[in-house]
């Protein structure tokens, strides 16, 4: 902290003057006793000024109207209470110890100083510790709040910090498993078939064992893909939209899955909306693999610009035990995908036996 130097100055050269005066005067040996033991007992009440500032201060007050070797403990203490306590206990403090100087000027008055002088230097002497003290208690107050301040704003980033990276680490997950599952589930599908067709020929064998090896190598590209986002220097590819499903589909019919498809848009929707249309509708195809494998999909789109975008997924569900296993997080992580969007997300299976998954999405103008 730095302070400025001048009020301290003045201060100094003020209470000097005061001592140098009186230490000038004529005094007998009964006198310099009393100073020298007021002095001495000023300087062991002086240890307790940053413990017991007011006490302390009020105390050498009394010392300093027996001697004025007193006056030096007593006005570092009218500081101490200036820079600790508020400007109204200093005040009153240092009233305290202009009246044991003004009690000092009287009984033992300094030679070739008028008492009205006397009484002159003792108040400006005080008012300047007074002051001095504050100053210096505004100061650190105004240290003391910049520090809490300071430290709320790193709390304060710290917390946002640690949000923007749970959100990016949802939304990785979210898009790793978007990714994953649909190719994987295709895998499994072409794995599962080669273990019931034993009688399959070598041709039909090579042609499964390469659509497995492509569904591999694809699902390794795509999630190359997700975690490359990570790096700065990396460029965006465009992201899957509407104009994407029918290579969706086609994938899915080449595992033996009937899909009916039917787009009744009259425009094609903005990039974030086809986006989380191309994950609602690759979830809904992932999930009738896994859950009701050689079930036909009904898939339809409905919307216009300034309505909505509107998004039925529907298949039996035979209900039979799943070929392929699931965690039960796709359609959770695609109701937040949706959520956050601003649509909504529901999904039912219906009294006939079929499994409903139904979406809207905001479609601005």
């Amino acid at each position: 902290m730095q302070i400025r130097i001048a009020p301290a100055i003045a201060v100094v050269l003020l209470v000097g003057l005061q001592v140098f005066g009186k230490t000038q005067a004529d005094i007998g040996p009964a006198e310099l006793a009393v100073d020298i033991a007021v002095g001495a007992l000023a300087c062991v009440l002086a240890l307790g000024v940053w413990r017991w500032p007011v006490p302390t201060a009020l105390g050498l007050a009394g010392l300093a109207s027996l001697a004025i070797t007193a006056t030096p403990a007593a006005t570092m203490a009218t500081a101490v209470v200036a820079c600790k306590h508020r400007i109204g206990t200093a005040s009153w403090v240092a009233l305290a110890g202009v009246a044991g100087h003004a009690v000092l000027g009287l009984w033992r008055p300094m030679p070739g100083l008028p008492y009205s002088w006397w009484l002159v230097l003792d108040v400006i002497t005080h008012a300047a510790l007074v002051g001095w003290g504050s100053l210096i208690k505004a100061r650190l107050e105004l240290i003391n709040s910049l520090k809490e301040r300071a430290r709320r704003a790193e709390a304060e980033q710290g917390r946002r910090i640690a949000e923007a990276r749970a959100a990016e680490r949802t939304a990785l997950a979210r898009e790793m498993h978007d990714v994953l599952a649909h190719r994987l589930s295709l895998v499994a599908t072409y794995s599962g078939a080669l273990e019931y067709r034993q009688d399959a020929n070598p041709a039909q064998l090579a042609k499964a064992a390469g659509v497995i090896r492509d569904g591999v190598h694809q699902a390794l590209d795509e999630l190359r893909e997700v975690i490359s986002v990570l790096r700065e220097d990396t460029a965006l590819r465009p992201h899957l939209g509407i104009d994407d499903l029918p290579a969706l589909i086609a994938e899915t019919r080449e595992t033996g899955t009937d899909v009916v498809f039917s787009n009744s848009t009259t425009a094609t929707p903005p990039p974030p909306t086809g986006r989380t249309t191309y994950r609602i509708i690759q979830e809904g195809l992932t999930n009738a693999r896994k859950h009701a494998p050689g079930q036909p999909v009904r898939i339809t789109l409905t919307g216009s610009p300034g309505d909505s975008l509107r998004i039925s997924l529907s298949n039996p569900a035979p209900g039979v035990d799943s070929a392929i296993p699931g965690t039960g997080t796709g359609l959770v992580g695609l109701t937040e995908r949706v959520r956050l969007t601003g649509g909504h997300l529901d999904h039912e299976l219906t009294a006939t036996g079929e499994f409903v998954l139904q979406a809207s999405l905001p479609w601005p103008t």
